[in-house]
C-alpha cells in the first residue's frame, strides 16, 4: 500500500501547541434555555470550570457563573436549566462531595443539596419545584427528591441494587429510573409515584454490561405525551435506540440498523427522535420518525464525530457537538428543515495549527484467523521518499471502546516526531457489534494481542516504515496490551511504553474499586470458577520471557492502581529486564492535567527516539 505525502509546512509543532487544541466545552451535554435564546455549557477556559452560554445566532460566548470547582471532576457536572428558566443547576465538589448547586439568573449561586454522598445523575421536575437525584449516601445509589429552593430532601428508594438516572413524566405524576442487577448486566426501568410508592417494572433489558453504572444504558427518556420512554439496548446485536410503552407492551426499535446508536433526544412534538449513529468510527447525526421508522442523516460529514444532540424548544433546530481528527469538539446548530449547519464556538487557537496536523486514513487488515480489523493510519505529512520511519501501535482503553474520527493529541505528537502510527480497533472493541465485542472475553493478551501483531505486520508492509523498529503504547487497556506484548510475545516490538496499565488480575481483585471488579467479573467470569483465565491474561507471571525495553508510566495517586504498575516494574527488575519507571505528581492513576500531559508526551517520544531511532 502506497500513500502519497500531504503538502504542508515542515515546521514541527511543539507539545504545547498540540495540547492547545482542546475543546473549550467540557462536561456534559450543552442545553437550550427554555425560551430558546441561549445554549448553556460548561467550560474550563483559564483552568476554572464555569457555566457559559452562547446564542444560537452565533454571538460571543458569555460567562454565566464563577467557580464551579475543580476541573478534574467535569465529567459529572450535568448542567441543566430549570423548566421556567429561573435557575441553572449543576454538580460541584466545592463542599467536598458531589452536591447540586443552583445559579439563579437574578441572584447569587447557592448550594441546594447536603446529601453527603456522590451524585451520578439528576433531573428537574416539570414544575421546577424539585430536583430528583441518584445519590449513594447509604452505600448504593438510591433516588432522592430535593425541594427547590429549600433543599429539603426525601429518600424515595432503598434497594441494595444501584438505582440511577431518574426522570419525571411530563404530567409530574410519576418518576422513572433505572435499576441494575448485581453484575450490572441487566437493567429494569421502574416507574413509581412522586412519593416513591407503588414501584413497578415497565421495561426489562438483559445482557448489556454497564461499566459506567448507568451511564452506558442511559436515562429512560419519556416522550412529550408521556406514553413511552426511549432507552438503549444491545438485544439486536448492536446498541440501538428502543421505545418502550409505559403502560405495558413490547418495546420497538425506532430505526434498526447494524450500527451502534446513542444519545437519543425527543423533538418537542414527540414525532421525531434525534440520535447519533456510529459506522466504523464516523458518528453522524440522524433523525427518525417514531411512527414510520424512517430515518435520515441531518449532519453527516465524510469524517468526524457528532455527539450530544438537543432540540431547540421550537423544534426547528438541533444543537450538537462536532469534532474531527484534526479539530477538537465545538458546538454547532443545524436547522431541521433546511439541514443548514453553523458553528457556534471555536476551539482552534490562532496560528494555522489545524493545517499542520496529520489526517489519518481508514485502513483494514486481516488478523491470524481471517477476522477483519479496522484501523486508523497516521503518517508524517511531509515524508521523504528516501526515509523509513519507525512504526508504533497505539492501543485504546476499554477494551470495550474504540478509536473514532476524533482528535488524538498524543498520536499527533508522535507523528510530529517522525513516527507512523496505527490505531487498530482490535477484537473486544465496541462499535462493531456484540459478537465482535465478546471475542476476547477471558482471553486478554492472546487473541486480541494477535490482532495487534497483525497490525504490526501491516505497518511493516508499508514501503516508508522501518520494519526493524516497532513500538507499542497505550493507556489503561492499551497499557495492558503493551505489557502483554512485552511478556507474551518477546521481541515482537523493540520498545513498549505502557501508560496506566495493569499486569496482575488475581492480585488486583483485592485492591481495585467496585467498578473494575464488575468489569473483571464480566470479562473473565467470577474468579472462583475462572481463576486460570485471570492468571493466563496477567503478563506479570511471564516477565522472565521479556526482551523488549519497557517504560512504565502513570500518575502517582490512587494507591491500589499504582501498585498494579509498581509490582510489574519490581518483577521486571528482579529478572534484570530493561525497564524505566516514572510517575507524575498531583494526579490519580491516569494523567489528565495539561502540565503533566505535556511532560508525559515528551517522555514517551524521547523513549521511543532512544530505542527506535537510536537518538
Amino acid at each position: 500500500m502506497t500513500i502519497n505525502p500531504q503538502p504542508g509546512a515542515n515546521q514541527e509543532l511543539t507539545v504545547a501547541q498540540i495540547l492547545a487544541m482542546q475543546s473549550v466545552i467540557s462536561g456534559d451535554t450543552p442545553r437550550w434555555s427554555p425560551d430558546g435564546s441561549r445554549i448553556m455549557f460548561v467550560s474550563s477556559l483559564g483552568g476554572t470550570a464555569d457555566l457559559w452560554s452562547v446564542s444560537p445566532d452565533r454571538d460571543f460566548p458569555q460567562r454565566m457563573s464563577l467557580g464551579m470547582g475543580d476541573v478534574s471532576f467535569l465529567a459529572s457536572r450535568i448542567p441543566l436549566w430549570s423548566p421556567d428558566g429561573r435557575y441553572a443547576s449543576y454538580l460541584s465538589q466545592k463542599s467536598g462531595n458531589d452536591e447540586v448547586w443552583l445559579w439563579p439568573t437574578n441572584g447569587a449561586e447557592f448550594q441546594l443539596t447536603h446529601l453527603g454522598g456522590q451524585i451520578n445523575s439528576m433531573n428537574w421536575s416539570p414544575d421546577g419545584r424539585s430536583i430528583i437525584v441518584a445519590n449513594n449516601r447509604h452505600g448504593s445509589y438510591d433516588i432522592y427528591k430535593v425541594e427547590v429552593p429549600s433543599g429539603e430532601s426525601v429518600r424515595l428508594t432503598s434497594d441494595s441494587r444501584y438505582e440511577v438516572n431518574p426522570v419525571s413524566t411530563p404530567d409530574g405524576q410519576s418518576i422513572l429510573y433505572v435499576r441494575m442487577n448485581e453484575s450490572w448486566e441487566d437493567h429494569q426501568i421502574v416507574r413509581m409515584n412522586q412519593d416513591g410508592s407503588e414501584p413497578c417494572v415497565i421495561v426489562e433489558d438483559s445482557d448489556f454490561f454497564d461499566y459506567s453504572y448507568g451511564g452506558t444504558f442511559g436515562y429512560p427518556l419519556v416522550s412529550p405525551n408521556g406514553d413511552s420512554a426511549l432507552f438503549r439496548s444491545q438485544r439486536s446485536g448492536f446498541i440501538n435506540i428502543w421505545n418502550g410503552p409505559l403502560n405495558g407492551g413490547d418495546p420497538q426499535s425506532i430505526a434498526p440498523e447494524e450500527a451502534d446508536q446513542s444519545e437519543p433526544a425527543w423533538s418537542p412534538n414527540g414525532r421525531l427522535v434525534a440520535y447519533v449513529s456510529n459506522h466504523n468510527g464516523t458518528l453522524s447525526l440522524r433523525i427518525a420518525d417514531v411512527r414510520s421508522g424512517e430515518s435520515r442523516d441531518i449532519f453527516s460529514p465524510p469524517t468526524g464525530v457528532c455527539s450530544a444532540p438537543q432540540w431547540s424548544p421550537d423544534g426547528n433546530s438541533i444543537s450538537f457537538m462536532h469534532g474531527a481528527p484534526t479539530a477538537p469538539n465545538d458546538l454547532w446548530v443545524v436547522s431541521v428543515e433546511k439541514q443548514e449547519a453553523r458553528q457556534l464556538t471555536c476551539s482552534i487557537p490562532a496560528g494555522s495549527l489545524q493545517s499542520r496536523f496529520a489526517e489519518p486514513w481508514k485502513v483494514e487488515y486481516q488478523s491470524f484467523d481471517g477476522l477483519k480489523i479496522n484501523a486508523y493510519l497516521y503518517a508524517p505529512r511531509d515524508r521523504s521518499e528516501y526515509t523509513k520511519y519507525p512504526g508504533i501501535l497505539f492501543i485504546h482503553g476499554g477494551p470495550t471502546s474504540q478509536f473514532m474520527d476524533d482528535l488524538q493529541l498524543q498520536v499527533q505528537h508522535l507523528v510530529q516526531q517522525g513516527y507512523v502510527v496505527l490505531l487498530p480497533n482490535i477484537r473486544g472493541s465496541s462499535g462493531y457489534g456484540k459478537a465482535f465485542e465478546e471475542l476476547n472475553d477471558g482471553d486478554w493478551g492472546h487473541s486480541d494481542l494477535k490482532d495487534v501483531l497483525a497490525g504490526a505486520e501491516f505497518l511493516k508492509g508499508l514501503d516508508y516504515v522501518d520494519a526493524d523498529n516497532m513500538g507499542i503504547t497505550g493507556t489503561s487497556y492499551g497499557g495492558i496490551m503493551s505489557m502483554c506484548a512485552v511478556c507474551f510475545t518477546p521481541g515482537s516490538f523493540q520498545a513498549a511504553a505502557p501508560m496506566s496499565g495493569y499486569a496482575d488480575w488475581p492480585e488486583l481483585r483485592h485492591e481495585v474499586e467496585l467498578r473494575h471488579l464488575k468489569l473483571m467479573d464480566h470479562e473473565f467470569g467470577p474468579y472462583e470458577q475462572n481463576s486460570e483465565a485471570w492468571r493466563r491474561s496477567s503478563p506479570i507471571y511471564t516477565v522472565g520471557n521479556a526482551t523488549t525495553p519497557c517504560f512504565v508510566l502513570h500518575g502517582e495517586g490512587d494507591e491500589p492502581h499504582s501498585n498494579a504498575s509498581r509490582a510489574f516494574v519490581h518483577r521486571m527488575r528482579q529478572h534484570y529486564k530493561t525497564v524505566r519507571y516514572k510517575t507524575y505528581l498531583n494526579e490519580g492513576y491516569y494523567v489528565r492535567s495539561t502540565e503533566n500531559l505535556r511532560q508525559m508526551f515528551t517522555d514517551v517520544a524521547d523513549f521511543f527516539d532512544y530505542y527506535l531511532k537510536g537518538e
